[in-house]
């Protein structure tokens, strides 16, 4: 077989030690302090401060496609991401790239995520163009925006600082968008400002990161089959649909309770590695990957526009507008947080935690800072009124499902 999955082709691809890809690829935005004998690469590190994170935890209680699941079994955000983590080690590691790089920035990609999944991104986007933002709310600038100035780790002598990640893996993430609509890709060459990258208009910097970006893809199709099987999304006829695309794909019959999660990853996974070379990138046969654009539509068609999600679309709405209109009557400069404070009895969880929130990332309280022993960047101006609104967005933004549920029953308990 040409391309057997032993043959590691992409090995000449992966970036070279002291190559100048590689010494952009390892830059970080500030110096990292080290211990003496440093036993993991830069992006073994990357990968610690990651799961380390607060923005990680959140994950576990934070929209994959059902909201606020109770169901033990059903795919959240932080299931999701080792999904993307686990197919985006084992493509690295078939095709000879860097199987630390690729899993840093799977675990990454969807740190700072909007609470209830791609709805709650749109109402974020609606309530900043309301409020004069020039710019356009997209997760995967929300996450680099998290990882380079959200998102804090106790250093050794235990001062919170950023995450400060590696360009390659802050790359990688910023370029996930798992909406792959071309088959062969390879990445780019340009080294670039990651604050000026707009949606849509780069491939990643790394080959790493090209795997994670069609990882994300494979990921999803299958497992959110799964969890919509498990809530009786379909009917009779969606099922015979959905187990004819996928024997076309696998040149077998099979039952339906065989196109599952695992059966598809690992039929995507394994013509990826077969079907990718050096010369045209990392590309599926033409017939696995009309089969999966089919089996996306599918999935849009009778899972993610299903009309049982309407309820919970209006009440996901209905929170996030709640929680931003509430925060925003109660600024009034360096006396927001007295404000605040006044009405703590009664609204304790927004009250509190974004007086924090304040506290740690504008200069309302410099002194509290300190002493808090942040050392993160001070990214809001109190004084002014459009930082005070993003300092909202990110707080809700930065926010589990459980969490804004939460922030929403007390404001509406008597």
């Amino acid at each position: 077989m040409k391309n057997n999955l032993k043959n590691k082709i992409f090995s000449s691809c992966a970036i070279q030690e002291n190559h100048e890809k590689w010494i952009h690829s390892i830059s970080r935005l500030a110096p990292l302090s080290h211990k003496p004998f440093e036993i993991r690469s830069e992006f073994d590190r990357d990968n610690t401060r990651i799961l380390h994170s607060s923005a990680y935890r959140r994950l576990k209680h934070k929209t994959q496609v059902f909201f606020a699941t109770n169901n033990d079994h059903v795919c959240t955000r932080i299931e999701h991401v080792n999904h993307v983590a686990s197919i985006s080690k084992t493509i690295a590691n078939a095709l000879g790239l860097n199987v630390s790089l690729a899993e840093a920035i799977a675990l990454g990609h969807d740190l700072g995520h909007s609470p209830f999944g791609h709805h709650g991104e749109r109402v974020i986007e609606r309530i900043m163009d309301k409020n004069g933002f020039e710019k356009k709310f997209w997760h995967e600038k929300n996450s680099l925006r998290f990882v380079d100035y959200i998102e804090t780790l106790p250093n050794y002598s235990g001062y919170k600082d950023n995450l400060n990640l590696t360009y390659a893996v802050r790359d990688g993430i910023v370029c996930h968008c798992g909406e792959v609509n071309e088959n062969c890709i390879k990445p780019r060459d340009e080294y670039i400002d990651l604050e000026l990258i707009e949606k849509g208009k780069y491939m990643p910097y790394t080959y790493e990161g090209c795997v994670v970006k069609i990882s994300d893809k494979i990921a999803y199709l299958g497992r959110d089959i799964e969890d919509a099987y498990t809530y009786k999304f379909f009917e009779k006829k969606d099922m015979i649909t959905l187990k004819q695309l996928a024997q076309e794909v696998m040149k077998k019959k099979i039952k339906f309770k065989d196109v599952n999660t695992s059966s598809l990853i690992h039929e995507f996974i394994t013509n990826l590695c077969l079907q990718s070379n050096p010369e045209e990138g990392l590309k599926f046969s033409k017939e696995h990957y009309d089969m999966m654009n089919k089996i996306k539509k599918f999935n849009y068609q009778k899972i993610y526009t299903n009309p049982r999600f309407k309820p919970f679309l209006k009440y996901a709405d209905l929170i996030i507008n709640t929680i931003f209109d509430f925060l925003f009557g109660y600024y009034f400069e360096f006396q927001t947080i007295e404000k605040l404070n006044k009405y703590s009895k009664f609204y304790p969880t927004l009250t509190h935690d974004f007086s924090d929130w304040l506290i740690k990332y504008s200069n309302i309280d410099e002194k509290n800072h300190n002493l808090r022993k942040y050392r993160n960047k001070i990214i809001y101006d109190i004084t002014n009124v459009m930082d005070y609104k993003q300092a909202i967005i990110d707080y809700i933004s930065g926010m589990s499902d459980n969490y804004a549920i939460k922030a929403y029953s007390e404001l509406i308990e008597f």
